[in-house]
């Protein structure tokens, strides 16, 4: 396979993934009711006797998720006058010539101009094509921290730059001034110990649900209680805490306690806890789900065939229809029924929490049960395909023996349809199940999407959209790649296929 194919590739799948937004930005953001998005929102139904309040409030939050564009009358005057000058206070009188120059001056722009129902000033928006708002998205994602990520007036001396030196926690590090983040580049003893701030991508702030939070940050921030430990501090004031020292990023405004504990504006952090992230948790459980389908369903696949309708076949047989005849809902119950009262084995995650193995053993068998049958499924009819073949009468014809025949040729050529899928199924660990985390309790990534959708939070709609759309499309390019490397007779390349 060409590095040229790989590109054209790359190219072809970047365009697929716009598209997929722009339908998805088409669904979330055109046809559902935008005042859904405030189902949830205690800080707006609070509003409700203060008309004004919560007509700003509204136009706000619709600015800020990328709706429209939303001009207040006020705004607009005090690029002009003084704020407590007589002119400000004759232009926000309404029926002035200024409030009517802004009615104009925005309508002639394609704005709506409306008026707020208590004080009877201008207000003005307008939407923002889908278009344009998919633009305004992916010109945002990637953000590269830089010495002049930061400007705060209040510190017109903040240094910029960049240097060499060490955390607080003593790992090495790649110190930024005038960054977002202290700490570009630093190593520290948790897997895989060299992390960066450098570049991240940019989903937006969650919103109505994990207010102040920022998508990422959701996914990827532990879950549970604090883990605390003695730390100093680079002012030298100790304490327990369970700050990550390589979370640090700037702070505009420090109060007494940040004073007391940094020696610079870099005082807001993340805390560790006890528990691993949402995607962690689904990804643990998914590797480990994945590791036991191709551990158990392929050998057993390959004992089918070699034993085809005897009675390893049809045992086989019997829990591949099973599982496919029975909804998953049921057999995941059913299974867990006979676990825990055979094992004791807790029923639900949060019972002992992600620290015992014991909450990980049934979620992760569970997940694992229907890929054990679909590659039991397509192992045996792969193997006794390949049987069939004339190069294994002629294989046999030559005086092999039957392993030889079956280790150098058959299962060599069967096994290649099914390591093509395994980056789709690592891709499959990332999204997590749904109905098996649901079931069990785990606070993975399998119920996010699902709640994003219910809880009308287009901005973690979209992010996750984005993510799985990414990795399936990948997956797919990673698997094409992995079938050239366990088969090098095939390639790919559009002059091959041709020829």
């Amino acid at each position: 396979m060409s590095k040229g194919y790989i590109l054209k590739r790359l190219i072809r799948s970047a365009v697929s993934i716009i598209l997929i937004m722009v339908i998805v930005f088409t669904l979330v953001y055109a046809l559902v009711p935008r005042n859904s998005i405030f189902s949830n929102d205690d800080g707006y139904r609070k509003l409700a006797a203060k008309p004004d309040d919560k007509t700003d409030y509204m136009y706000n939050i619709w600015e800020k998720l990328g709706y429209l564009n939303f001009v207040r009358s006020s705004d607009y005057f005090q690029t002009l006058y003084a704020v407590d000058s007589p002119e400000m206070a004759e232009a926000l009188t309404p029926g002035s010539k200024d409030a009517e120059d802004f009615k104009a001056k925005y309508e002639a722009d394609g704005y709506t101009v409306e008026t707020y129902t208590k004080s009877g000033r201008y207000y003005a928006y307008k939407d923002v094509p889908i278009v344009k708002h998919v633009a305004i998205w992916f010109s945002n994602l990637i953000k590269i921290d830089t010495p002049w990520t930061v400007q705060d007036e209040n510190n017109p001396d903040l240094k910029r730059g960049v240097s060499f030196g060490r955390t607080e926690s003593g790992g090495l590090a790649l110190i930024g001034s005038g960054t977002r983040h202290k700490y570009l580049l630093y190593t520290d003893s948790h897997f895989p110990w060299l992390h960066q701030n450098i570049i991240k991508l940019e989903f937006g702030e969650s919103y109505p649900t994990y207010q102040g939070l920022d998508v990422m940050t959701v996914l990827f921030q532990s879950q549970g209680s604090e883990v605390k430990r003695h730390v100093t501090y680079a002012t030298g004031e100790e304490g327990e805490s369970g700050i990550i020292f390589g979370s640090l990023t700037y702070k505009k405004i420090l109060d007494r306690m940040d004073r007391k504990k940094f020696a610079d504006n870099y005082a807001t952090f993340q805390t560790a806890k006890n528990q691993p992230s949402m995607i962690g948790t689904s990804f643990i459980i998914g590797i480990f789900a994945l590791l036991i389908s191709y551990g158990v369903g392929l050998p057993v696949g390959v004992l089918m065939a070699r034993r085809k309708d005897k009675l390893a076949d049809k045992l086989g047989m019997i829990y591949i229809i099973f599982i496919i005849a029975v909804p998953s809902l049921a057999y995941i119950y059913l299974f867990r029924y006979l676990a825990t009262a055979a094992f004791d084995l807790p029923s639900v995650f949060t019972t002992y929490g992600a620290s015992d193995i014991r909450s990980w053993i049934l979620p992760t068998i569970s997940l694992a049960l229907p890929s054990i049958a679909g590659l039991m499924l397509w192992t045996r009819r792969y193997v006794v395909d390949q049987m069939s073949q004339d190069y294994v009468k002629f294989a046999k014809a030559k005086g092999l023996n039957q392993r030889e025949i079956f280790n150098d040729h058959i299962f060599k050529n069967a096994i290649i349809p099914i390591a093509q899928g395994i980056p789709s199924s690592l891709a499959g660990c990332i999204a997590g199940a749904i109905i098996t985390e649901s079931i069990y309790a785990v606070g993975g990534m399998g119920k996010m999407l699902p709640n994003a959708i219910q809880q009308h939070n287009n901005v973690m709609v979209v992010a996750l959209a984005f993510l799985f759309s990414t990795i399936s499309v990948l997956s797919v390019l990673a698997g094409d790649i992995i079938l050239t490397k366990v088969d090098p007779r095939i390639s790919l390349t559009e002059k091959a296929g041709r020829s």
